[in-house]
């Protein structure tokens, strides 16, 4: 343990703890920029400089580690001023006319350096700008770069490489001209880019944002020739609440139905209806897999983020994966044949909507094999927009109910919002299916929570099934190295799963995953049916349409095939 000073304050930490960390331990807050919890030190923006006693320097708070009878000071005079400095040479190199563009950057409200300004006591701009040739990428379908926000910061840099395995973003050119890039300038949607949007999450400025579809979904909605029917996704509805204030990890769908009927939407479905469809078709998969010597694991194909991601980096494993398109995509088909059929309107008048919380989901509705299902998808925060837009008191709005007839789902459609969601219910329904007796347990406490790598081994009336679940694309690696020790492997590419999607509202609330997470699992608990196969309207859908589960008109609909990438 070392012993020292922080404000003439004394404290004792363990070795190895850096000084910033340890004045958190006081309550002491000390400015960062490129400083992010979870990635390796940068030390680039040096606003995390301290003073300390008998230093001739002034250290950065989050690479110096502790020593005995250190005296730190944290906010003394020089110590302000030089931040002051700082800062004024990092906001000099960014755009000056924030008061007019606050309308469409994606931080508005949020931006850290207005939180720093103020923070640090910077009221005045000091510098001049300084008058760059800057770029906006917009080769992407989900992602673009404005490099003119950039500050050089580093943060998404390190979350691609070091979170995503993705190495995909780098620092380009010299001194003020530094800017966020990617291999030889060719743009996010010419690289192996997954399109997950972590980097988006990790950007103190708004310099990286998603590929916004709002304006498009308020003209299909005005227009009086199409039919909009819009679909949201499980981690939505716990997460829309932080646009608006209220209890984090509230479930507000029944307000999210209310307000896109107000907004002129025809029908408001659930995407938790076709997550029940997916476990019953993915689980039929995986057993004729287990009883026929299929090639196994199988491994789970809801993440468009990780799909991608295995096409570029893992081909030879296109085999094993699920060939079940996602929720949202199977969703975009049912619209627009059995409800068209049912409803009399001819598809090509149907506008379908999605809202998720993953921005990796506008590159999966244009993929070639995928292209007619679904039309728009909104992010979390591009329905926070929409919501603004249209002047909702969304808090205060009466609740409402999904459409029919895609409006009944179960808990077990709603944990696909949680890294582990997928696999348990897929269990939950496959114990049942391969056993034919009924599971009294349904809750596999082993693969929930946000650990990276989670396992468990499941005896199905004497059939052992062993799992691992993954969340992130590094853990992904990690688990691949070992996919011959399981049966079943679930990958989702964002940390947490669905509710930490590069689509989800930026907080820098602590522990947001695990209230977001626990939104879900009281979903999940308080639904009166909590087992895929026992969602009697998808079972009326088998009857009415598909026949049965994994037969010829399921795989013509509902299935989908892969494109190796290094090829």
């Amino acid at each position: 343990m070392i012993r020292l000073q922080i404000n003439r304050e004394a404290i004792e930490v363990e070795a190895g703890t850096t000084i910033l960390e340890a004045a958190k331990k006081l309550h002491y807050k000390i400015p960062t920029l490129c400083y992010k919890e979870g990635l390796s030190i940068y030390g680039g923006c040096r606003l995390c400089i301290v003073e300390v006693k008998g230093h001739t320097n002034l250290p950065i708070a989050c690479a110096e580690e502790v020593r005995e009878g250190m005296e730190v000071f944290t906010h003394s005079d020089i110590v302000l001023e030089t931040r002051r400095n700082i800062f004024q040479l990092i906001i000099a190199n960014h755009p000056f006319d924030c008061e007019l563009n606050c309308l469409t950057c994606l931080k508005s409200g949020t931006c850290e350096l207005r939180k720093l300004a103020e923070e640090i006591g910077v009221s005045e701009l000091k510098y001049e700008a300084i008058e760059k040739p800057w770029t906006t990428d917009t080769s992407s379908l989900s992602v673009m770069v404005e490099t003119s926000k950039c500050i050089s910061c580093g943060r998404c840099v390190r979350t691609c490489n070091e979170i995503q395995h993705g190495g995909i973003l780098t620092m380009s050119e010299r001194g003020v001209a530094t800017k966020v890039d990617t291999f030889m300038g060719k743009g996010l949607g010419n690289v192996d880019c997954t399109n997950c949007g972590q980097c988006i999450l990790a950007c103190p400025t708004g310099a990286i944002h998603e590929v916004y579809h709002v304006n498009q979904v308020i003209q299909a909605i005005n227009d009086p020739k199409t039919h909009v029917v819009i679909q949201t996704a499980p981690a939505v509805r716990v997460a829309i609440g932080e646009e608006f204030g209220a209890p984090l990890g509230m479930n507000l769908e029944k307000k999210i139905v209310t307000a896109l009927k107000k907004m002129g939407a025809d029908k408001v479905f659930d995407t938790n209806f076709t997550a029940d469809l997916t476990i019953i078709e993915e689980g039929t998969e995986f057993i004729h897999r287990i009883k026929n010597h299929g090639v196994l694991p199988l491994i789970t194909s809801c993440s468009p983020g990780w799909i991608k991601f295995a096409e570029h980096n893992y081909p030879e494993l296109l085999p094993n994966i699920s060939t079940c398109k996602s929720p949202q995509q199977m969703f975009g088909t049912l619209a627009k044949t059995y409800y068209a059929e049912q409803e009399g309107i001819s598809p090509d008048k149907i506008i379908s909507v999605s809202i998720m919380p993953c921005t990796a989901k506008k590159y999966e509705l244009a993929r070639e094999e995928l292209k007619e299902d679904v039309d728009y998808v909104l992010t979390t925060r591009e329905l926070g927009k929409l919501i603004r837009a249209y002047g909702l008191d969304f808090l205060n709005l009466p609740d409402g109910e999904y459409d029919q007839p895609f409006g009944i789902s179960t808990g077990a459609a709603a944990i696909f919002g949680v890294s582990g969601g997928v696999m348990e219910a897929a269990l939950r329904t496959g114990y049942e299916l391969i056993s034919g007796k009924e599971l009294k347990e349904i809750e596999f406490a082993e693969i929930r929570g946000l650990k990276g790598i989670k396992e468990a081994v499941v005896d199905i009336d004497g059939t052992i099934i062993r799992v691992a679940v993954a969340n992130g694309l590094e853990n992904a690696v990690q688990v691949l190295q070992h996919k011959e020790d399981y049966h079943f492997i679930e990958i989702m590419t964002c940390p947490g799963g669905c509710i930490g999607g590069g689509g989800q509202p930026i907080s820098d609330i602590e522990n947001i995953l695990e209230a977001r997470m626990a939104g879900i699992y009281a979903t999940d608990q308080n639904r009166e049916i909590r087992k895929s196969h026992k969602n009697p309207a998808v079972m009326k859908l088998y009857d009415e349409f598909f026949g049965e589960p994994n037969g010829e008109k399921a795989h013509q609909l509902l299935h989908t095939h892969y494109t190796n990438r290094q090829a």
